[in-house]
């Protein structure tokens, strides 16, 4: 679930605006609660600090960027290493391995995930007090992060499509942006929340399949549930709001960041039954303690920054699942890709395909009379 760094893209990409605006100052019209941003008659000693900030962060982006490569890197290595020993023939049978009934459910289940991350767009739509069709937000939704995860560079993959759809219901980039900020806060909550829950009530199997002791899992887990009450007590106690690129973006209270939360949570166990399912039988790793891993494996794909966490994810997995037969597991992953990632992308592209074609045809009547009337003013 690679779509969590969209919001960072796509607040950068909604300072566009309007280029029809008649001499005033750029402005976002969204009753978001966003600033609009620094107002180019400011005084230069105001602007300064910030420029001064923006400089500083640009010096160090390329920081985050080479960690990112370094941890992609390696991690194709450790994949590599750890699938060498498997032959083409083994990974066949492991493949075509699973059971018409683990594909079936599997399938079920990526349609659950996909049903939660609707419901993504729908909360954030919801603080920004922003009426749109479900049926919109869910082909909005759906399509946006079925492209992005297979084709990666949301502000090109998934910031288009979203603007293609939203914008035909009149909001503007910077209601987009703050959409999938939103959007993004639901999802970091559910994974927090699922995370700590696992590692504490799971420690003891985690530690034998990773390594690691029971109590550093427990400590991991009790740190990272702190975190999520810790901001929800932060919104709870008033108003709170974010500046991100410039924009002021009001954050969702208690209420709405609990209904995010399950959300969010909903949506990553989902994601991870349809791995789990696929998995060999036998293989004695209960659900929960493999939504740790899966959290874990699916947080280091995120920060590779590759598609899906191409390559970062599986060999997290293989790790962790050391104890089962690796091409076993290999299959696993190889038909997860397929049922998670490949299906859903096919699905989006046709959904899209469609909903240009009904827009145009939606179009075609009412341009029609007035093309006949040029025809006739230009006949003598």
């Amino acid at each position: 679930m690679n779509f969590a760094t969209q919001d960072k893209h796509l607040a950068q990409a909604s300072r566009l605006r309007d280029p029809s605006a008649q001499g005033e100052p750029p402005r976002d019209e969204d009753p978001a609660g966003q600033d609009p941003g620094r107002d180019p008659q400011a005084p230069a000693d105001r602007q300064a600090p910030d420029e001064r900030r923006a400089r500083h962060r640009r010096r160090y982006a390329w920081i985050g960027t080479l960690a990112s490569v370094v941890l992609f890197v390696i991690s194709l290595g450790v994949l590599g290493k750890l699938v060498s020993t498997v032959t083409w023939a083994e990974l066949r049978t492991a493949f075509l391995a699973a059971t018409p009934e683990q594909v079936g459910l599997a399938i079920g289940l990526v349609a659950v995930s996909y049903l939660f991350l609707t419901c993504y767009d729908a909360l954030a739509l919801r603080q920004l007090k922003l009426k749109v069709p479900y049926r919109t937000t869910a082909l909005a939704s759906f399509t946006s992060y079925a492209v992005s995860f297979n084709l990666g560079f949301p502000l090109l993959t998934a910031g288009t499509v979203r603007y293609w759809i939203y914008s035909a219901q009149g909001l503007s980039p910077g209601r987009i942006a703050a959409l999938t900020i939103v959007a993004g806060f639901t999802f970091w909550l559910g994974m927090g929340a699922v995370l700590g829950i696992s590692l504490i009530r799971e420690a003891e199997p985690l530690s034998r399949l990773t390594y690691t002791s029971p109590m550093f899992n427990q400590g991991l887990g009790v740190a990272t549930l702190a975190a999520v009450l810790a901001y929800l007590v932060w919104v709870t106690l008033k108003r709170r709001s974010v500046k991100v690129r410039g924009w002021r973006l009001e954050l969702p209270g208690l209420k709405l960041s609990l209904s995010q939360m399950l959300v969010g949570a909903g949506d990553v166990c989902a994601a991870a039954g349809v791995l789990y399912v696929l998995l060999p039988a036998g293989h004695g790793v209960s659900f929960e303690t493999f939504v740790a891993i899966y959290v874990l494996a699916a947080m280091l794909g995120i920060a590779s920054h590759a598609p899906g966490g191409l390559g970062v994810f599986e060999a997290t997995v293989l790790l962790a699942l050391s104890g089962l037969p690796r091409e076993s597991v290999l299959g696993a992953l190889l038909l997860f890709r397929v049922c998670y990632y490949l299906v859903p992308f096919v699905v989006a592209l046709a959904a899209l395909g469609a909903y240009e074609i009904a827009k145009r045809a939606r179009l075609t009547p009412r341009e029609a009379p007035d093309d006949d009337a040029a025809e006739s003013d230009a006949t003598p």
